[in-house]
């Protein structure tokens, strides 16, 4: 039985050069017998969230932007949240970790205020088939990282493959200032 990825990262290996993931940090946000749902963290878009959704743009951390969550269903939005503490709200909350998890945008905003230390809105998702996400790992697509609380809301997104890299130090962090193509180096 394949390792739980639930609250992991993947981290694009320097050899995915697909333009959907390349450079990309995800964050597994469910998984079941079906296959494995993730965002993607660090692709904001231009759109700021209190345009996008108004009524929620006071509690979206900084950059409070809309981000690229994937290439599936990108007319729909999730967002995901940190919790203060591990109490989770009473209702609209789906755990990912003891803090981290996603909020339904469907519910009050007021439902959430003091709970809530991050949250970031995402258009669309990653998906991956049954069995499909671990031939990609196998395959060496992906790094599997643990995830730091704070990963989803890093207020320097598009530097996050770098940090992730860094932190993990050895043979890992040598990958974090190679070119985006490795055929350039």
């Amino acid at each position: 039985m394949a390792e739980p990825l639930l609250g992991k990262l993947l981290v694009a290996t320097p050899a995915l050069l697909d333009p959907n993931f390349a450079r990309t940090v995800v964050l597994i946000c469910d998984e079941n017998e079906h296959g494995k749902l993730g965002i993607i963290l660090n692709r904001p878009f231009r759109v700021e969230v209190a345009t996008y959704a108004p009524e929620w743009g006071p509690l979206a951390s900084p950059p409070a932007r809309v981000f690229e969550g994937g290439p599936v269903a990108r007319e729909g939005a999730l967002a995901v949240g940190r919790l203060r503490d591990e109490t989770p709200p009473a209702a609209g909350w789906i755990p990912i970790t003891d803090t981290l998890g996603i909020v339904d945008l469907d519910a009050s905003p007021a439902d959430f205020w003091g709970d809530l230390v991050g949250l970031r809105v995402f258009s669309g998702y990653a998906g991956w088939g049954a069995g499909q996400l671990e031939d990609e790992i196998a395959e060496q697509a992906w790094f599997v990282l643990d995830s730091a609380p704070a990963d989803p809301f890093d207020p320097e997104p598009t530097d996050l493959w770098e940090q992730v890299l860094r932190r993990q130090g050895g043979d890992f962090s040598t990958f974090a200032p190679g070119p985006g193509d490795p055929a350039t180096n």
